[in-house]
């Protein structure tokens, strides 16, 4: 919530952030869950059920089904990145954001190593500890080295003018959309997540600081992405039944990473259309919508877990042939969010609100031994 001082009647007025953007995190994760219940499955693996039998009808509604986890991981951080081009990162809301992933990493790592799912090595108890263990597509690991980025992001953003910051998305389209969409033997783009987090931070900053009339259209935005979302739907038939000419499983040749032109236009209509969307301050999309986050971090906890969860417990491969796989499959997805947002809630309720209540009684001592002593460091160092 923000709050504004009206000087006139000296009140306190409250405004309460609508809960369209808030939904709209929700459905995100929702498909993020769907996306991994098909790749980490099995069912795509070469001797998998789908790829055995592409053209049938489960296996199309299942690559569908799961077609939008990297566009739902550009959604997520179009999210972050435009409300924070107007905000600023803190001590705070960085602690909130470590101390959940370094939480949910220790506990599930122990719980599998209890129950004799997981052995024991110094490998994995080294990267358990490291909050960052590599720069590559690990969304946690990259999205937390992303977040410490911003403060800088929104210098840069801040000090160019809109036909700069254009110009700059124009390069980022070049460097990064172009070659991820033409990836291939003789095209392509190595990339981190990091990097790209930056570009969609460019791309949702844009659209919050410089607002155009065709932004807050609903009916063109909803128009577009519907058109998006077809050609999204098109590009997954469509490369699955040129596959099975070429002896290949391509199904998801276009939207294959975050950074290919579908999975991009798909994930901005989106969010503008879902931006434009007028719904009051919801509690309960509140609620859910804070422990989104936290359905990730839980069931993509770590390769353990995904074999544990889709392959063994959910057992998603065994149950392709079942008539009903469809309804079991969307039921899996919606159970396994629902689970993980009230494990959610419950460590928020009963150890984040604890915690930080702790921590705003003691902050500003802590605050301010540390600046004396980063100010003294500083000082030696001739560091202004």
């Amino acid at each position: 919530m923000d709050k504004l001082n009206d000087s006139n009647k000296g009140k306190t007025l409250i405004k309460q952030r609508e809960s369209n953007l808030e939904l709209f995190r929700i459905i995100t994760m929702l498909l993020i869950v769907a996306h991994h219940l098909v790749v980490n499955s099995g069912l795509t693996d070469i001797d998998g059920s789908i790829a055995a039998d592409p053209m049938s009808g489960k296996s199309i509604f299942l690559l569908i089904l799961g077609a939008y986890g990297k566009i739902g991981i550009n959604c997520f951080v179009m999210i972050t990145g435009y409300f924070m081009c107007k905000s600023h990162i803190t001590a705070k809301k960085f602690t909130k954001l470590l101390l959940e992933i370094m939480l949910y990493r220790i506990i599930i790592y122990f719980i599998f190593i209890i129950s004799g799912y997981e052995n024991v090595s110094l490998m994995n108890l080294t990267k358990l500890l490291l909050p960052v263990s590599s720069i590559q597509q690990n969304f946690t690991g990259c999205f937390i080295t992303f977040y410490l980025f911003i403060p800088f992001l929104n210098i840069l953003i801040r000090n160019l003018n809109e036909r700069q910051h254009f110009y700059l998305l124009l390069l980022n389209f070049f460097t990064y959309i172009l070659f991820g969409t033409l990836h291939g033997s003789a095209f392509g783009v190595t990339m981190n997540y990091v990097s790209w987090f930056m570009v969609l931070y460019f791309i949702a900053s844009y659209i919050r600081l410089y607002p155009k009339k065709w932004f807050s259209n609903n009916k063109i935005c909803g128009i577009l992405l519907l058109l998006s979302l077809a050609l999204s739907v098109a590009s997954v038939v469509g490369c699955t039944w040129i596959g099975t000419k070429l002896n290949k499983f391509i199904p998801f040749y276009f939207v294959t990473d975050s950074n290919t032109f579908l999975a991009v236009i798909v994930g901005v209509f989106a969010f503008l259309f879902f931006k434009n969307l007028h719904i009051p301050c919801n509690k309960f999309i509140n609620t859910v919508s804070a422990s989104t986050f936290g359905v990730l971090l839980i069931h993509a906890n770590s390769n353990t877990m995904r074999q544990w969860l889709w392959q063994d417990t959910l057992d998603i491969l065994g149950h392709y042939n079942d008539k009903y796989m469809p309804f079991y499959a969307i039921g899996c997805v919606l159970v396994i969010f629902a689970i993980c947002i009230i494990i959610d809630i419950l460590r928020i309720n009963l150890l984040e609100k604890p915690f930080f209540k702790w921590w705003d009684n003691h902050w500003s001592n802590f605050y301010t031994s540390y600046k004396k002593k980063e100010d003294k460091f500083f000082k030696k160092l001739h560091i202004k």
